[in-house]
């Protein structure tokens, strides 16, 4: 078949299409389709102050302080202890005052991990009624949770430095 005997045969069909009189949808873009699907924007909601939940966050915080002092006070001592203990056999004196050292350490982490829940759970009182965040019940189950994983890693390093029982 020559060029232009290819090129009849092809006006020839499509001529053949648009003879049959049915209208076909254009190929134009739909207007919904130059919207996007971009969530839409929707306005920041902000947390009407709140004293008796400053009053809870407050007090909620001066309690993270104290059991983080009473950590890093009880890790001085178990930190000592622990390095007393580096190769000493499971069993001897060095180590059970090791582990004595450790349990107080852990014991704090417990009462730092409580405080975090209970935080975590006003946070959940309040998105129950679907208030907005409040910035500062934020930034406290943050450092309290934050707080909490620290002292877990420094136990974990004390623990790792003594033999297995």
């Amino acid at each position: 078949m020559t060029r232009s005997a290819a090129a009849a045969a092809l006006l020839l069909a499509l001529a053949g299409c648009a003879a049959d009189g049915a209208t076909y949808p254009s190929l134009q873009p739909r207007a919904v389709e130059k919207r996007g699907f971009a969530e839409p924007l929707t306005p920041v909601t902000v947390a009407t102050p709140d004293p008796a939940l400053d009053r809870q966050v407050a007090e909620l915080g001066a309690r993270l302080n104290v059991i983080a002092r009473g950590f890093a006070d009880a890790a001085q001592g178990a930190e000592r202890r622990a390095a007393a203990a580096r190769g000493r056999a499971a069993g001897s004196d060095a180590w059970l005052d090791a582990q004595t050292a450790l349990a107080t350490l852990d014991d704090w982490r417990a009462q730092a991990s409580a405080l975090a829940t209970d935080v975590e759970e006003l946070a959940i009182q309040r998105g129950a009624t679907l208030a907005p965040p409040y910035p500062t019940l934020t930034a406290l189950s943050e450092r309290a949770d934050a707080e909490a994983e620290r002292q877990g890693a420094t136990i974990a390093r004390l623990q790792a430095m003594l033999a297995p029982a």
